[in-house]
């Protein structure tokens, strides 16, 4: 029952998928990073092989999509992996199949 004037019951929890998409504070984004604990020449190489371990840990990452959005790759020309893909000078690397 409600009373005049209070506010209304909170809404239900959001799904366990929905949580996962909502927006981080920057230090929980970066701890929550699959690439976290990988060291920046792996992080910020700009040929495939040496950026392999990264790729891979971006494959199951649960911020990925987060991380491309605001690291936002093609508006600051960066190098290195993020959101799963290389990136030389702003522009995604083709990497011609499977990294390993």
């Amino acid at each position: 029952m409600s009373v005049a004037g209070s506010r209304p019951p909170h809404p239900p929890s959001a799904p366990r998928a929905a949580r996962r998409s909502l927006p981080l504070a920057r230090g929980d984004r970066q701890s929550a990073a699959a690439c976290a604990g990988l060291p920046p020449e792996v992080v910020f190489a700009t040929k495939a092989g040496r950026a392999a371990p990264a790729l891979r840990a971006c494959a199951g990452c649960a911020v990925r999509r987060e991380c491309e959005a605001v690291v936002a790759p093609e508006d600051n020309w960066f190098d290195g992996v993020c959101g799963g893909r290389l990136w030389r000078s702003g522009r995604p690397v083709a990497l011609g199949g499977h990294v390993a």
